[in-house]
């Protein structure tokens, strides 16, 4: 990568001092829990919905999705488009109005309510797990990129994040998690049209890179003939791919396991998602914001994923794919512009970071300290105890992330599937629980703990080492088929959620009320 300049330093240095010193202006009027983690409830739709975006697409996405779209084409934009958007408008119009009429702080909060404490303990637990392993690995994979533009070394870039990260989000909560989103929402996608238009630009035009692109695409498949390899039939610009393509991303796994399971549940039951629709001001802003959000949401395949097949165009050579935004970025961004984009990149990582920080710290609080340990806790006192709480979380995710530099490389992925190991289950718990008055806590916590243990089942028998051994077949042909993980989870566990609640006790009438969605609830109702 090319050198930076004095004014890439100085567009990178502005956005770091204001991005601080805006949480640390929102932290001095924190007084109470409720301000802590959930803003007050004072949040409009216009920043919940950017923050929800700045959140879903961090730094690692990025370079990612990019990635993707130069290894297997514009499919992965079905990440955005089919397994972001209907989610997101049906959670808009049925789910959220639920939880925040509800008056909920956490998503295991409400498991509680509807079925009880052993369910709420199992979710709060596979989610801190989650979002503690995530914290660092996020840590690490931005400190290697930014030790790549930067030129600091990776030690120093987590500490350095981890510092600017910690100490607003320490400090003002959820409030300043979602109003310093707002801004790197609006730098991130700023930094990606950038590339995106100077890469068209550079060749010759959408009529001409779409010519490149099927250009490319023969070269490929004359080159795989020549080795005597099966050249792959499939254009990078379609969207639909077959069952059996030789991608992450068939047809099958997007529709079956990304849109009916995998990202309901993110949008619905993710705590790190659905926190801010928690704190807006009112039914109306927890609707609008992800109604926002997904219009946001159509943008971002085309920022995001197009560059990597610009990326296809000029660098076809590439082995790895991830190389291909940092390429675009080396060649296309002149002197003065790399560091708006860097700026860009550097909101993306930090705007994920600072959701899960906060809302691990969250759950610790509301489902562990409070729920276990001190039940009369004033809302004074559990924001002292939240801050604490994500302090140490801060010194976790550090220490993660140096134990993570000693590990193979593909540990990455390894946690990237983790969350389809409880996601499916989760969403069968969540969605039986809302929609079905006779699903009962008995059969939520087995369904539960059997479909979690499922997933992991099939992610061990796909191992090579593991169905080498036992002399079978993989289970799945595809790479990475985390899709199918979660789709027969959730089967799973919908299905012995609907066998066990017929045969045990349904819950009392008092025990629902409020808390199915064919019932009008109460908000705060216990």
């Amino acid at each position: 990568m090319q050198t930076l300049s004095f004014l890439d330093f100085a567009v990178i240095a502005a956005y770091l001092i204001g991005t601080l010193a805006l949480g640390l202006y929102i932290g001095s009027k924190i007084k109470t829990g409720s301000d802590y983690f959930l803003a007050g409830r004072k949040l409009p739709w216009w920043a919940i919905g950017m923050s929800l975006v700045a959140t879903d697409i961090g730094a690692v996405d990025i370079v990612g999705t990019g990635g993707a779209a130069h290894q297997h084409g514009l499919a992965v934009a079905n990440f955005e488009w089919i397994g972001c958007v209907p989610a997101m408008i049906i959670a808009a119009f049925v789910f959220i109005p639920f939880f925040w009429r509800s008056g909920v702080t956490t998503i295991p909060e409400y498991m509680e309510r509807r079925f009880n404490v052993a369910v709420r303990s199992a979710l709060a637990i596979c989610w801190i797990i989650f979002m503690a392993c995530n914290l660092g690995i996020m840590l690490l994979a931005s400190a290697k990129m930014m030790h790549v533009h930067l030129g600091m070394s990776v030690d120093a870039c987590i500490y350095l994040t981890a510092f600017l990260v910690g100490v607003y989000t320490i400090s003002g909560g959820l409030a300043a998690v979602v109003y310093t989103d707002m801004i790197q929402c609006v730098i991130m996608i700023g930094g990606c049209l950038l590339v995106l238009v100077l890469g068209i630009i550079d060749l010759g035009g959408i009529e001409k890179f779409q010519a490149a692109i099927e250009k490319q695409e023969q070269v490929q498949q004359q080159k795989a003939l020549a080795e005597n390899q099966e050249a792959e039939q499939v254009s990078y610009t379609a969207l639909i791919l077959p069952a059996d393509a030789d991608t992450p991303f068939p047809w099958t796994g997007i529709f079956f396991g990304l849109a009916l399971i995998l990202s309901p549940a993110y949008w619905i039951g993710n705590q790190a998602i659905v926190q801010r629709s928690l704190g807006a001001r009112s039914e109306f802003d927890a609707k609008a914001a992800y109604v926002w959000g997904a219009l946001l949401k159509n943008l971002i395949p085309v920022i995001v994923a197009v560059p990597g097949l610009i990326a296809f165009v000029k660098f076809p050579e590439l082995t790895d794919g991830d190389q291909a935004f940092p390429e675009l970025i080396s060649h296309l961004l002149p002197v003065g512009l790399k560091g708006l984009f860097l700026a860009a990149f550097l909101a993306a990582l930090m705007s994920s970071i600072d959701s899960y920080l906060n809302s691990a710290s969250t759950i610790v609080t509301n489902d562990f300290y409070k729920r276990f340990y001190r039940r009369d806790a004033t809302d004074e006192s559990l924001l002292k105890i939240g801050r604490s709480v994500t302090l140490l979380l801060v010194f976790w995710a550090i220490g993660f992330s140096f134990f993570l530099m000693t590990r193979s490389e593909g540990i990455y992925t390894i946690f990237q599937t983790m969350m389809a190991f409880f996601q499916g289950p989760a969403f069968a718990i969540l969605l039986t629980g809302l929609l079905w008055k006779r699903a009962t806590g008995i059969a939520a916590f087995i369904g539960f703990i059997v479909g979690v243990c499922f997933s992991i089942m099939l992610f061990t028998l796909n191992q090579e080492p593991v169905y080498t051994a036992l002399g079978i077949d993989p289970l799945f042909q595809i790479s990475e088929p985390f899709l199918y993980f979660s789709i027969w989870a959730f089967l799973v566990s919908f299905s012995l959620i609907v066998i066990i609640s017929f045969l045990t006790k349904p819950e009392s009438a008092e025990k629902t009320d409020g808390l199915v969605f064919s019932l009008k609830p109460n908000r705060g109702q216990a």
